[in-house]
């Protein structure tokens, strides 16, 4: 803290954004370049994690010239250094765990590794100054689909997990076979507004008695199987139609099981993060149950719900504070656990 102020550089690179954040005290973003490669993966449908990974080796060091120029600080600024170290693609992830290293060493500023969930959990943070823990937090995205309660800032517990796709994954797949490209999720959540939520009576997946994990291929698999089935019958096929009943049979799962958990619990404060947070389905849902249940439902922009370093760099400020630095022979974990 080189000027009454504690800044930190944080990296993100767990998939196909190369990001570089720098914050000030923990919450108040300086700058979060964000570079992605969604317009280099259209035209493969999906992440190819070889070109992920070259693509970030080629735009980092641009990233973080323009993160120090919109904060206006040099590396004599820098008090700590955060880095997403799993999960993710391991390729993508060595990418920024390999530059954070560097530059940590450099420059003899203390590194931290941080677990790209509780990253984005600490979005949160960022949009809400006031926000402390504890309270339950829903993580949805392409990776992931966890219900956590956070009952600190370094401390929570995974309540609920996927058993299979996560939801972003099942959006993207669907989305595909429908032919709307890629991303999925953004555009499945686009042409749903324009359906009929009830057109398809597709099953919800609740598991058994009690249990708060997901499930998501049985659903993907009904969608491709009434695709084929209205085909096959040379019925035409309303695609806005589809999506909106795919979209409501998971987000009345979703909705459904996170608030049990929520209301199961000694917390009235419910936290978004992840990609699949800014969907508007969810986004309406959730703010109608929690209405219902007098629960405070705290959910960031957009900007802060898709990766970015910024939610890495406030994560990174909290586990410094209380558990210090970590070792520059950190590795990287895809399958880093929570």
């Amino acid at each position: 803290m080189k000027d009454g102020r504690f800044i930190t550089m944080a990296f993100e690179s767990s998939c196909d954004e190369t990001s570089v954040a720098v914050l000030e005290d923990g919450r108040k973003v300086l700058s979060n370049v964000i570079s992605s490669q969604i317009d280099i993966f259209k035209q493969y449908g999906g992440v190819v994690p070889e070109i992920a990974s070259r693509h970030h080796l080629e735009n980092i060091n641009t990233v973080i010239e323009e993160a120090m120029s919109q904060a206006e600080v040099g590396w004599q600024h820098i008090d700590l250094i955060g880095v997403t170290y799993g999960p993710g693609l391991v390729g993508a992830l060595l990418m920024g765990v390999a530059t954070a290293k560097a530059v940590a060493f450099a420059h003899d500023i203390p590194l931290v590794g941080v677990h790209h969930i509780i990253g984005h959990i600490c979005a949160n943070f960022i949009e809400y100054p006031d926000l402390e823990p504890p309270f339950m937090a829903l993580v949805t995205s392409g990776g992931h689909t966890n219900i956590i309660e956070m009952e600190d800032y370094n401390r929570c517990r995974v309540l609920g997990a996927t058993r299979d796709d996560a939801v972003g994954e099942a959006y993207d797949k669907v989305a595909r076979v429908l032919g709307l490209g890629y991303p999925g999720g953004p555009k499945m959540d686009a042409l749903a507004k324009s359906g009929n939520p009830a057109a398809i009576n597709f099953k919800r997946v609740y598991l058994e008695a009690g249990s708060l994990d997901f499930s998501f291929s049985g659903l993907k698999t009904a969608v491709l199987n009434y695709l084929n089935h209205e085909k096959q019958a040379g019925r035409q096929i309303n695609k806005a139609d589809v999506a909106a009943s795919f979209q409501q049979a998971v987000m009345d799962v979703i909705v459904d099981k996170t608030m049990e958990a929520v209301t199961g619990s000694q917390y009235n404060k419910l936290a978004l993060a992840g990609g699949v947070a800014a969907n508007s389905r969810l986004r309406a849902m959730l703010e109608e149950a929690c209405r219902q249940k007098d629960v405070e439902l705290y959910r960031p922009a957009p900007i802060l719900c898709t990766d970015n370093g910024a939610m890495i760099g406030c994560a990174a400020y909290y586990k410094y504070h209380e558990m210090g630095a970590d070792s520059l022979d950190m590795d990287a974990y895809p399958n880093l656990p929570l």
